[in-house]
């Protein structure tokens, strides 16, 4: 079986990729982030097409997150029990379309689309840093509830808990800039603490995630390790490989996130 997590960065704009990937890599089930799209306006024919169902929680043109699966999909839930609210300013909060979960042959699969902090003094800071607290007291307590449960925690978590994880790290602390502050970095590790695991790093060692599409930083291999598969236990122990697929981010309307694909013996 295998899993994936892709931030498509825009389904529609992308969905003729999307499908040649996922007839090219054979991936059981994909977690994706960033569909930019509606439940209305969603390309549910392109996952039907090729054999996948489907489950999308989107309200507007931005973040967005859905499900495909081809193993079974069942209990859907769109947000986590009290996810944290954002409104700019404080004002008509709602809670973004940025996690959705389905059981996909006997896995519990999140995706996630953590918020990005945008700046150290930012007000979005303060609700990423919330939004991470929640997710992770939601998953302690599932693992707490069923220590066997196989759980994947699937997504972008603009997050880069490691130096290793930045193309420089100098720059990113001259500039004071986010994803490699203590605190974001500290929320990342409270879910390890859980007892979830960085499936993919010890496969992956020096590889990255994301290239932004400023400053030619993808053919100068300025890139960030971002995007994640944290696993339960119970989980982590099926766990045979992993990759990035970085070929993924090359060439004409490519997303500035590559897939990373997980997998698991039976």
């Amino acid at each position: 079986m295998k899993i994936a997590t892709w931030n498509v960065n825009s389904l529609r704009a992308r969905a003729d990729r999307v499908e040649d990937w996922l007839r090219r890599s054979d991936v059981d089930v994909l977690a994706i982030q960033e569909t930019k799209c509606k439940d209305d306006n969603f390309p549910w024919e392109l996952f039907e097409n090729n054999d996948y169902e489907v489950a999308h929680f989107g309200v507007n043109q931005w973040n967005g997150v859905a499900i495909a699966s081809r193993v079974g999909l069942d209990d859907v839930q769109r947000t986590f029990p009290n996810q944290p609210e954002f409104g700019k300013g404080g004002k008509d909060p709602i809670q973004e379309p940025r996690a959705i979960a389905a059981t996909c042959g006997g896995v519990r699969v999140w995706s996630l689309y953590v918020p990005n902090g945008r700046a150290l003094d930012d007000e979005h800071m303060g609700y990423k840093l919330n939004w991470l607290e929640g997710l992770k007291e939601n998953s302690a307590q599932w693992l707490d509830a069923d220590p066997k449960a196989q759980i994947a925690l699937l997504g972008d978590w603009n997050i880069a808990p490691k130096d290793e994880d930045v193309w420089d790290i100098q720059f990113f602390l001259d500039n004071q800039l986010t994803h490699v502050s203590a605190p974001e970095r500290a929320a990342f590790t409270t879910f390890e603490n859980a007892g979830f695991s960085d499936v993919v790093r010890p496969y992956t060692e020096g590889e990255y995630t994301y290239w932004d599409y400023t400053q030619l930083r993808f053919p100068k291999g300025e890139g960030m390790r971002i995007d994640f598969a944290l696993t339960s236990p119970a989980l982590t122990e099926r766990v045979v490989g992993a990759t990035i697929d970085r070929e993924e981010r090359k060439g004409k309307g490519a997303s500035d996130h590559a897939p990373v694909i997980v997998e698991l013996n039976d």
